[in-house]
């Protein structure tokens, strides 16, 4: 399990590194970010998919992205002493880079 979330502050903190609109200060709050994250998508996150089911169906899926980009939003909201997404479109933009990053650190934890 502290494997995980070494791998998991590891691709946020990344992330956030790469994207000028995301912004986490100080370096260590790359935990908290990944924990609270970790949460909103465990708890939150299938019920707002679950509601959005008509809409997720009639875009293809595509909705997914939107609700990925408000769980970051969230998450910016919960932790807003040390995580800064400027708009809507960085989140969007940091729950895709963010997937794309923990796959690829997924390839080294195996």
């Amino acid at each position: 399990m502290l494997i995980r979330l070494i791998f998991a502050a590891l691709a946020v903190g990344i992330t956030a590194w790469l994207l000028p609109g995301v912004e986490i200060q100080p370096w260590w709050a790359t935990v908290i970010v990944a924990v609270v994250l970790g949460l909103i998508n465990t708890f939150i996150r299938p019920v707002a998919k679950f509601i959005s089911l008509p809409l997720n169906i009639l875009t293809l899926g595509l909705f997914t992205l939107v609700i990925n980009a408000l769980m970051v939003l969230l998450c910016a909201w919960c932790v807003s002493d040390h995580f800064k997404v400027e708009s809507f479109g960085w989140a969007l933009l940091f729950s895709v880079v963010l997937t794309l990053v923990s796959w690829f650190l997924g390839i080294f934890k195996k």
